[in-house]
């Protein structure tokens, strides 16, 4: 064990772990939930540290020895390494404080080590006045949130790319599979299933750029703002060469904003990407509903997976398209949490910026998921052509087709006369062969015809 000091007191701390006693004040006051900060917030936070030390060294403010072995340091966390020495619970108070001084003593600590001195001798190398130098968690917590989600929202980008891709590839798998379109659940005009699954690939077309876009709202960062956004504390010189550095360490297009004070206490881009997201697991929702119902109408058949029930033998359940169900409900909750947690901040401040932080990641890693693992199963959609055919001539609803051609009322008598005979009843196309002729019914229903927007 050895002891450690803060203005609170004094604790003992495990000689084994490479945090100090602010982290370990907060492992006593937050035993809350399972819920850890994820690896993504806590890379960016690295790469964050390591640039603040690389500006402080160039501006003479630390040494070369101290320099290095911080950016050592940064370096073995942003590759994975220590990320047991991160236990701080998601859930906590304090706007970010928790995790920040985690960060900085285990910095401090693995440093130390560097240059032969054992953890704890604060006074070569200080997780305050060496690796939090120039810097409040209340510029490098939000900063490290814009660039862990930047990274996050383009690999959701790729995964959305992955899923449209899939339907694009079964629009035109089905392109000829003539059907029937629904409305309000029920019959409604002649479609292609081709056509249903290119509408599906259009709304999630849609969703995919507009997590690209995403990254515009996210580059702005208050980094040298320190504590409220004035740069107190903070000298000119670093405010303006911080961005530089986080440019360079992460290949982003990071820019500081005009009006720090504002960037540091209102969070609404952390809510409008979140809407991003909150859009797209309802397109995630609308799509799956979509496709469990045409299983169960037996027009596309789902992959089978694994047995559905204990107790009835055979059946098989869509499991698939009810775990992206209730996954993308899990995001639109989180949306809902993130906007009332963002408009609780007060002045200056979020204090809620942890839970906003663990929960938008929580759902950019959820839909990253999700979207591969539909991008599968889509793959995998076979359609049957025979009972979408059947259901197509056999359904009177068709005779909507010929408007054009014999007028609302004529169609209306055939639909009259149709109705009028007994079961079993021929199929619709067959008995359309009483009031036209064969190619005329080929021609109108040729799927080309049905669906080329409008008619010629």
């Amino acid at each position: 064990m050895r002891i450690e000091h803060d203005a609170l007191g004094e604790l003992e701390i495990d000689d084994n772990v490479y945090w100090g006693i602010h982290t370990q004040r907060a492992l006593y006051n937050f035993e809350i939930s399972n819920y850890l900060n994820q690896f993504s917030m806590i890379k960016a936070l690295a790469i964050v540290k390591k640039s603040c030390a690389e500006a402080n060294y160039d501006l003479n403010f630390i040494d070369e020895t101290k320099y290095l072995a911080i950016c050592a340091s940064c370096d073995e966390i942003i590759d994975g390494k220590h990320i047991s020495q991160f236990p701080i619970d998601a859930m906590q108070g304090g706007a970010g404080t928790s995790l920040n001084m985690n960060m900085n003593e285990v910095i401090a600590n693995l440093a130390l080590e560097k240059i032969g001195k054992e953890k704890g001798q604060y006074s070569f190398i200080h997780p305050i006045e060496h690796v939090n130098l120039h810097q409040s968690t209340n510029d490098v917590y939000p900063s490290a949130l814009k660039i862990a989600l930047i990274f996050l929202y383009r690999e959701l980008s790729q995964s959305i790319a992955g899923l449209q891709g899939a339907l694009n590839d079964k629009e035109k798998e089905f392109a000829d599979i003539l059907t029937i379109g629904r409305t309000e659940l029920q019959d409604a005009v002649p479609m292609t299933l081709g056509a249903q699954f290119g509408s599906f690939a259009e709304a999630i077309a849609r969703d995919r750029w507009r997590s690209f876009k995403c990254e515009e709202r996210l580059r702005i960062l208050n980094i040298g703002g320190t504590a409220i956004g004035t740069g107190l504390t903070a000298p000119r010189k670093y405010i303006f060469l911080i961005i530089e550095k986080l440019r360079k360490n992460t290949g982003l297009g990071l820019s500081r904003a005009e009006n720090m004070i504002d960037a540091t206490a209102n969070n609404d881009a952390f809510s409008e990407v979140s809407g991003i997201l909150n859009a797209h697991a309802a397109n995630l929702i609308k799509i799956s509903s979509d496709l469990r119902l045409l299983h169960y109408l037996d027009e596309i058949h789902l992959p089978s997976l694994q047995a559905g029930s204990s107790i009835m033998p055979g059946k098989v359940n869509p499991v698939i398209i009810e775990s992206i169900m209730g996954t993308a409900l899990k995001v639109l909750s989180n949306d809902k949490l993130i906007n009332d947690l963002i408009s609780r901040g007060t002045l200056q401040i979020n204090e809620f910026m942890p839970l906003i932080a663990y929960t938008l990641i929580e759902s950019l890693e959820l839909l990253i998921k999700l979207n591969n693992s539909f991008a599968k199963h889509i793959i995998q959609i076979k359609a049957n052509k025979e009972q979408c055919l059947n259901k197509f001539y056999s359904n009177p609803i068709i005779i909507t087709a010929f408007i054009p051609i014999i007028g609302y009322d004529k169609c209306s008598d055939i639909i009259s006369d149709y109705t009028k005979i007994s079961e079993p009843k021929p199929k619709f196309d067959s008995f359309l062969e009483n009031y036209l002729d064969t190619d005329t019914i080929k021609k109108v229903l040729n799927p080309s015809n049905l669906m080329s927007l409008g008619y010629k």
